[in-house]
């Protein structure tokens, strides 16, 4: 009896044992069905995805480190794995210019398309060089001026001519008339009809001289329209060449909470039932930032000087929020390298400011800061746009607060001077 009972018993515990390894898997599996997988393209909105959502997120930023943001491309198999997640964070302001390209893969797919730059102001970019265009325009315009002008004495010479010819004919027509009177009666028929000949011969010209007028008043019409059209054309492309927006706005330590907010309500949106946690981590994160923005404030505006010499034009931000200057080697893209004028101008502002330092950015190095430095006595310092990682800073575990630190450290380096 005794070991019927002992073998019930070993059964029973068996059965408790197997039912909570099952509870323990499906838990298990419940926790990995409740995190989210996210694809993003720059370091700073995954950063801010990772705080916010903490162990329900798992985020997995798509630029390998060190990339250029401005000229990635996804390669196929990324166009996949991005297909099979919920979400696709991407930064927008058209910095990549290859989120088209996914978004019309995702058609048809349960994936959340997320642009974090949705409804925040934006600076914007206005190229140093602007200034030079307008005035040789300024130039054109005085040219035309003064050929217009030389047009118009020359119509005014051609006038005289022709009123002095006028007055020739006249002289010419007295002194018919006077040979009329001589032998008025013999010819008085034959001079009429003469005259007559003559003066639809003189009615003629007339005509034909405003018909030559109004076609010479039509053909400067048509030029001058066309001159204005083709005006226009160069002005819109200027200003579509000039006029971007500045799309490095996760520099910017307020506006990044705008970014942060948008990620915050995408997350709602996916898992609603941890709205409380993520409300929770948005509202510490933008502690953190608005603190940092503090402090930015507090240190940049005390500065001696508010020049930066950079590689590219990443830092519209700063200069909006902290009255920085950055005087920069390539635009908003790296790939927009300066032209030889361009690069004389900086060259003789570097010498005439005495600015002492060239900021390099931690993923691009432009061959013309190698002529930079090579005319000047610059010495380098490193800069971090933040829009990637590198390998050296995943190995650190850098995040974006320690980054923008020695941000901090680095523009006080470089304002001394």
């Amino acid at each position: 009896m005794k070991k019927v009972s002992l073998a019930i018993l070993s059964i029973l515990f068996l059965l408790i044992g197997c039912n909570a390894e099952e509870d323990s898997q499906a838990d298990q599996q419940e926790s990995e069905n409740d995190t989210l997988q996210i694809y993003s393209t720059l370091y700073p909105l995954a950063y801010f995805t990772e705080e916010i959502g903490g162990e329900f997120v798992e985020v997995e930023t798509i630029l390998p480190p060190g990339s250029d943001p401005h000229n990635f491309e996804p390669t196929s198999k990324m166009m996949v794995d991005i297909a099979e997640a919920d979400m696709f964070l991407y930064n927008g302001a058209n910095l990549e210019t290859y989120a088209g390209k996914i978004e019309e893969a995702l058609v048809g797919e349960d994936v959340l398309m997320v642009e974090a730059a949705e409804g925040v102001s934006l600076v914007e970019h206005v190229h140093k060089h602007e200034d030079e265009h307008a005035h040789e325009e300024e130039e054109h315009s005085h040219e035309d001026e003064h050929a217009h002008e030389e047009e118009e004495h020359s119509h005014e010479d051609e006038h005289a001519h022709e009123e002095e010819e006028h007055s020739h004919e006249d002289e010419h027509a007295h002194e018919e008339e006077e040979h009329s009177h001589e032998d008025e009666h013999a010819h008085e028929e034959e001079e009429h009809s003469h005259e007559d000949e003559h003066a639809h011969e003189e009615e003629e010209h007339s005509h034909e001289d405003e018909h030559a007028h109004e076609e010479e008043e039509h053909s400067h019409e048509d030029e001058h329209a066309h001159e204005e059209e083709a005006e226009v054309e160069v002005e819109e492309e200027h200003d579509h060449d000039h006029g971007d927006d500045d799309p490095h706005l996760w520099l910017d330590p307020i506006r990044s909470i705008e970014l942060a907010r948008n990620i915050k309500d995408a997350l709602i949106e996916l898992n609603p039932e941890q709205e409380e946690i993520f409300e929770t981590n948005f509202s510490d994160l933008e502690d953190r930032l608005i603190a940092l923005d503090d402090e930015f404030h507090e240190q940049l505006e005390g500065a001696t000087n508010n020049e930066i010499l950079v590689t590219h034009a990443a830092y519209g931000y700063w200069e909006q929020s902290y009255g920085l200057e950055q005087i920069a080697l390539a635009g908003l893209s790296p790939s927009e390298e300066p032209s030889q004028k361009e690069l004389e101008r900086i060259l003789d502002h570097v010498e005439d400011t005495n600015i002492q330092y060239l900021l390099f950015e931690q993923n691009i190095e432009p061959k013309v800061a190698e002529v930079i430095q090579a005319e000047t006595n610059v010495e380098s310092l490193q800069l971090h746009n933040l829009s990637i990682l590198t390998d050296e800073d995943i190995e650190n575990d850098e995040t974006y607060f320690s980054l923008m630190e020695r941000n901090l450290n680095v523009l006080t380096e470089a304002l001394d001077y």
